[in-house]
């Protein structure tokens, strides 16, 4: 009988990303982040609303009219030969709203299969799927509410796993201030088939955004609150176990001033966009979560942070972050999206 360990290193994966809430519940992958954009904002962004057709994959509400006929391609090269990616067209239906199909994909490469004894016995492969259904609608001026329907298939080797899940989001947008409002609620649902006997819990997630765009000066603003359904999100480091702690110094090293701001900033994701000149951006962002659970005391280097820039060329705007992680590595994300009523207009 063959031994399956991708299923714990499917876990690992994602677990530099959500520390403590990662690693807990079933297709994870859900939480990967496709876009260049979002990835150098510090790894998450809901409240950006100028059009962006990546960022509808974050918050469905995004997804509004004109982005008809609009086309984007997500690759992302992760960790030991593991690569993800997602691609999208969207629609708009008069009276009825704007539409987009998508699909998530993660592979996870190939694997040695052995039998009890360590005798090799071929290789396996393993890989997770999401279909993005997204649809978006607006209540008047200011507000739109979005949801997102992702059946997921999920293949580990011989074992097979199907669930279906949803996103659903509201944004509140001021053009007269530049600032914009956003609240999605991510990844309610189930598992229909589970891996095994028992079924899994999915990664539910309450976020909260806002961004704020300079009337005189070129610069973006974001700020993202992350998991908000659970207040402590401290993770204590393995590396920490063996380690003997007197309690009454643990407690005095750390007010509770301290304690409680730590926790508030592990929800926090900062972002800020600069456009020197036109069609051209430069990103960066700061994930103290991340930092906080993935750095090593004695080499912080710039784990937590993320750059990326984007470009527009003719027709295609071209997008690339890159997210630090640990000092193992860090990925690289690339994203090229196209209006096709572009090319239309030429003929």
């Amino acid at each position: 009988m063959k031994k399956v360990q991708v299923i714990v290193i499917a876990t690992l994966l994602t677990v530099p990303l959500f520390g403590q809430i990662g690693g807990t519940h079933t297709y994870d992958f859900l939480n990967l982040i496709n876009s260049a954009r979002v990835a150098s904002f510090g790894g998450d962004v809901i409240a950006i609303n100028d059009n962006d057709y990546n960022l509808t994959y974050h918050n469905p509400a995004l997804l509004n009219p004109n982005m008809n006929q609009e086309l984007a391609l997500n690759y992302v090269n992760y960790f030991t030969d593991v690569n993800y990616g997602y691609a999208s067209y969207a629609s708009n239906i008069s009276n009825y709203g704007t539409f987009s199909g998508g699909i998530h994909y993660i592979n996870y490469g190939k694997f040695i299969a052995a039998d009890e004894k360590g005798i090799i016995t071929g290789e396996f492969k393993a890989a997770e799927y999401a279909i993005n259904l997204i649809y978006s609608r607006a209540v008047d001026s200011s507000f739109r509410v979005g949801v997102n329907v992702k059946p997921i298939i999920s293949t580990l080797e011989k074992y097979t796993s199907y669930g279906i899940a949803a996103d659903f989001g509201v944004v509140y947008n001021k053009p007269r201030s530049l600032f914009t409002a956003a609240l999605v609620i991510k990844n309610v649902g189930t598992q229909l088939k589970a891996y095994t006997d028992q079924r899994e819990s999915l990664p539910f997630n309450i976020q909260l955004g806002i961004s704020q765009k300079l009337r005189h000066a070129p610069f973006l603003f974001t700020v993202t609150f992350d998991h908000l359904e659970t207040w402590d999100l401290t993770y204590d480091k393995p590396q920490n176990e063996d380690v003997v702690l007197d309690p009454a110094a643990s407690e005095e090293s750390q007010s509770t001033i301290d304690k409680i701001a730590d926790q508030f900033m592990r929800h926090v994701i900062l972002g800020i966009e600069f456009n020197p000149i036109n069609n051209f951006y430069v990103r960066a962002g700061y994930n103290y979560r991340r930092r906080q659970e993935m750095l090593i005391e004695s080499k912080t280097s710039t784990i937590g942070f993320s750059w990326g820039f984007g470009v527009k060329i003719s027709k295609f705007h071209i997008n690339y972050g890159r997210a630090t992680y640990h000092l193992a590595g860090a990925s690289d994300h690339f994203s090229i999206s196209t209006n096709l009523n572009s090319f239309k207009k030429n003929l």
